[in-house]
């Protein structure tokens, strides 16, 4: 039998896949991945003879693929006795689509499984030296997004500004300013730690730590993927953290070399499945 493997990729660090997506790549027939799986992991583990097709996202960038051409794409690739792997940066859970293509594969009978993959709030965490739920700092975790500056209610707010607990920020970069003025205006203590984590897990992590209330003190480099972490626990940085800053200008990802090369496959998978 043919199946889709659904399967995260890791933050970032090629050493991070799990053993079972590994093999999985090894075997796969073609391989339809996020823009944020390192090509070194591809290199290490994909057969050469494997279909490699970039379905790349940044945002709300105009010409990023469609969801539904990713679906398309599931449909069209899934043969019998035919291994089809659809490569999630992190984890398949976290703030994925992995709905929309399970509703598809669900509507066309094509048999399927799920791999887990260390999601970015788990990588970034660990490799800043930032324990989630460190004794005597935090007893839960908050997992959250901003990306499209959605209308939150008053009350979500007020929650969020007094929750003892630690926020993860997941595509947040962007609402940053947004997200800290309106928890200082909703209550949140000033002296807060915020752990800003740039490209978590690759050659090039830059993290940095502040106050909430020094927020005007902060640039952020408008790089991708970028997590935040809110709370107690972001403070132990400065005492647990072992890999160093990276300062170099060179982005691990090139978003602008990997959209071309992404609208150059869909393009021309996207002809084969209107055929």
């Amino acid at each position: 039998m043919g199946k889709v493997i659904l399967a995260g990729a890791g933050p970032g660090d090629p050493d991070l896949i799990t053993v079972k997506a590994a093999r999985y790549l090894q075997r796969a027939d073609v391989i339809i991945k996020d823009r944020l799986v390192s090509r070194e992991l591809l290199e290490r583990y994909a057969r050469p003879d494997a279909q490699i097709i970039d379905v790349g996202k940044k945002g709300y960038h105009p010409q990023s693929v469609r969801q539904e051409q990713i679906n398309d794409l599931l449909c069209y690739h899934y043969r019998p006795g035919k291994l089809v792997v659809r490569l999630k940066g992190g984890d398949t859970a976290f703030f994925s689509n992995i709905l929309d293509e399970l509703l598809t594969l669900n509507q066309h009978d094509i048999p399927y499984e799920i791999v887990p993959g260390i999601t970015a709030a788990s990588g970034a965490s660990a490799y800043a030296g930032i324990p989630l739920t460190a004794r005597g700092f935090s007893d839960s975790v908050r997992f959250i997004t901003l990306y499209n500056k959605q209308e939150r209610t008053t009350q979500y707010w007020q929650e969020l500004a007094h929750y003892d607990g630690t926020i993860v920020c997941y595509m947040s970069a962007k609402q940053l300013q947004y997200m800290l003025l309106t928890l200082l205006k909703y209550g949140i203590d000033p002296s807060c730690n915020v752990a800003i984590i740039e490209q978590a897990t690759t050659p090039v992590q830059r993290t940095t730590v502040f106050m909430v209330g020094e927020l005007h003190r902060f640039d952020l480099n408008d790089q991708s993927p970028t997590l935040i972490i809110i709370g107690k626990v972001a403070g132990l940085y400065h005492a647990f953290h072992w890999k160093e800053n990276s300062y170099t200008a060179t982005a691990y990802f090139d978003p602008e070399i990997q959209e071309q090369e992404n609208f150059q496959n869909i393009t021309c998978c996207k002809e084969q499945v209107n055929v």
